[in-house]
């Protein structure tokens, strides 16, 4: 019996010494080692995040005002630039054609008459500042000149109106149909979209509402290729639909990027003398958020109030006052007055 006392004795020892080397590796004795900035405002850039669409901000759908003669020839394709005046399609114009000549006929015709019905009033038709304005008129009526001038001005305009013209700079867009048929006046024949801008329209939430202004910049990331433009905020639509979204729109300059084209908004907005922090320095202790100062060796726990982010920072409105030492490394596992060594010192 003492031989076994005696070696129960020996196994509670050992296990003693098995449990202190156990807590000597969860409980390190080695002081933490964190890394600080010093607390100054400064500017800090917000950014709202979001989803687009591209739109022309300016276009023309370009028709034929007749359909009565076939499209002669087209000299532009999808996706090819023009300048202002230069021309699009063409129909074939050989009945206008004639036509302007049987206008010119009927005009020297009633030119003629007029000379008659003026020598016949007793007047000299050469010259036709010697007659008195109302003769002047009766006579013009008589001899038909009127409707010979107004017909021959419709007839020129229903030929030029048979070259489609680009409006403005841009690029061509929507141009499908073929030279030898009619043209189909139920759509298009092709859209000019201006060269120089684009608009993008995109939703924010209502709380995001007070932190963006007419003017402030904005990135725009295409989906399909990843270039990116830049704009500034043109409008505000001040109205939240039901699902508490506001739309807004912005004015874009850069090329790649096409009319329907969905898109990534990146809204940023300086906004001065902010005490900022960087979202490492920000932990939950006790559910709250709690940023941690060095003073003295120690780190010291403080809630805060956080206010606007973007991706790597947050606004402190509340709980930290300048010149503080903020802790931004290595305060995962603090506790209140924990022991510190601060190593890269930033401050």
């Amino acid at each position: 019996m003492f031989g076994i006392g005696f070696s129960s004795c020996g196994n509670a020892s050992d296990s003693s010494e098995h449990d202190t080397d156990s807590v000597a590796t969860v409980l390190p004795s080695k002081i933490a080692e964190v890394k600080t900035l010093k607390l100054t405002p400064k500017m800090f850039s917000h950014e709202t995040v979001s989803n687009g669409k591209v739109s022309a901000h300016d276009f023309a759908d370009l028709s034929f005002a007749s359909s009565d003669a076939v499209i002669d020839r087209i000299m532009v394709k999808n996706g090819q630039h023009v300048r202002k005046g230069q021309p699009i399609a063409s129909l074939d114009k050989f009945k206008l054609e004639n036509t302007l000549t049987q206008n010119l006929n009927d005009l020297e015709t009633a030119r003629l008459e007029l000379a008659d019905v003026l020598i016949g009033q007793g007047y000299d038709p050469e010259k036709p500042g010697e007659v008195p304005a109302e003769v002047m008129k009766l006579a013009r009526l008589r001899s038909g000149l009127d409707k010979a001038e107004t017909v021959l001005q419709q007839t020129r305009r229903e030929l030029e109106d048979a070259t489609l013209k680009a409006p403005f700079d841009g690029v061509v867009a929507n141009l499908f149909q073929k030279v030898h048929n009619r043209p189909d006046n139920s759509q298009p024949f092709c859209r000019i979209v201006a060269s120089g801008g684009m608009d993008v329209e995109f939703k924010i939430l209502e709380s995001e509402l007070s932190v963006i202004r007419q003017g402030d910049r904005v990135t725009v990331t295409s989906f399909s290729t990843g270039e990116t433009s830049e704009g500034t905020v043109s409008e505000i639509n001040p109205v939240v639909n039901d699902d508490g979204l506001v739309t807004v729109r912005a004015s874009v300059k850069g090329s790649g990027l096409f009319d329907g084209m969905n898109v990534k908004m990146s809204v940023k907005r300086d906004l001065e003398n902010a005490l900022v922090v960087p979202k490492s320095a920000v932990v939950l202790r006790t559910g709250k958020q709690v940023v941690f100062v060095h003073s003295n060796g120690k780190a010291l726990w403080n809630y805060v109030t956080t206010g606007l982010e973007n991706m790597n920072e947050y606004i402190i409105t509340d709980g930290l006052t300048e010149g503080m030492e903020v802790i931004y490394d290595g305060n995962v596992n603090l506790a209140h007055e924990s022991p510190v060594t601060v190593v890269d010192d930033k401050h």
